[in-house]
């Protein structure tokens, strides 16, 4: 049953127990599992990997199938979820087994994708689409938030939080965190203080990093993760900028295989390249072929799964992929 990210908060939890979120936006999504779900579910949550279920697809109905007795309700998040599980979750489904619910956090799955048109046309799942956050929206979540904890902030400096989000929601409370334990000791924050804090050098930001990475700029690469204090806490942020332009590349050689005119595919591509990134996304589009970017991407999305699971490592974990990445030969 299709259901509006609006009306979240009048969903009967206890009514349903299967829900897939899918969509763009990580940190909406990740957000309301948090608030809504794992409240409710303190120590009884298992997380999982789509990839991990289908390998050990038996061990997996096991933990569901098999109840201790001391054992009460218990969340199962599946992350990356795709068509590939589709027949696995209405297996589960049929054998209506009510002390489990189970969530699916999915990216973007097209009108014909079977996991999503079985959850649309279930009456007794929930199917919310989450898109991404306007620039609006997250400024007045960031505006909320600093009234709320009386810190002091201009709208340039606010104006400057939000454009190094890169629409991401997850990366604004990142952001806001570090924000909200620095305003402990300062009252009044500037926006030098906000590029201090987010390690994030003025002339090398993640962007940056990233599309010299996707160039195969190797030395400016180098350069950039050795001159910036980067902390492990951005690197969920740089993964997800080094994913997006991935994925806008990926776009861009589909259009460059059906045009020929790489010059033309630039000027003509929507969202709009700004002027001065366009020698740059050339220098991509030369260097990563249709198929090895979908490697990539795949890759991509293992890292940010590896980087969750070794947060303290996370830092020399990004850094090694990203260099392999601006030395590895695609041709």
């Amino acid at each position: 049953m299709i259901q509006k990210t609006f009306e979240i908060n009048k969903i009967n939890l206890n009514k349903y127990n299967f829900y897939l979120f899918y969509g763009e936006n990580e940190g909406y999504k990740n957000e309301i599992i948090k608030n809504k779900f794992e409240k409710l579910y303190s120590n009884k949550v298992c997380r999982y990997d789509e990839k991990e279920i289908l390998e050990k697809k038996g061990e997996f109905f096991n933990s569901i199938l098999t109840k201790s007795f001391f054992e009460n309700d218990k969340l199962i998040i599946i992350s990356r979820a795709t068509d590939k599980i589709k027949d696995i979750i209405e297996e589960i489904f049929l054998k209506k087994i009510d002390d489990i619910k189970i969530i699916l956090s999915a990216s973007i799955l097209e009108k014909k994708s079977k996991l999503r048109n079985y959850f649309e046309k279930n009456k007794d799942t929930i199917c919310i689409a989450f898109y991404a956050d306007t620039n609006q929206t997250l400024s007045g979540i960031a505006i909320n938030f600093f009234r709320e904890n009386k810190i002091s902030l201009s709208q340039e400096t606010i104006n400057l939080i939000i454009e190094r989000c890169k629409g991401d929601r997850e990366n604004l409370n990142n952001e806001l965190k570090k924000i909200e334990n620095y305003a402990k000791s300062e009252k009044r924050i500037s926006i030098e203080d906000i590029l201090k804090l987010s390690n994030l050098a003025e002339n090398y930001n993640a962007s940056e990093l990233t599309d010299n990475c996707l160039a195969k700029n190797i030395k400016k690469t180098a350069n950039i993760l050795n001159e910036n204090n980067y902390s492990n806490e951005d690197c969920i942020l740089i993964v997800r900028t080094l994913l997006t332009k991935a994925k806008r590349l990926l776009k861009l050689q589909e259009e460059v295989k059906k045009n020929k005119n790489i010059e033309q595919v630039i000027t003509n591509f929507k969202p709009p390249i700004f002027w001065k990134d366009k020698e740059i996304v050339k220098q991509q589009i030369n260097h990563w072929p249709l198929e090895k970017i979908n490697n990539m991407i795949e890759n991509i999305n293992e890292i940010e799964l590896l980087i969750k699971k070794n947060s303290t490592n996370s830092l020399n974990i990004l850094s090694n992929f990203i260099i392999s990445q601006s030395t590895t030969s695609n041709n």
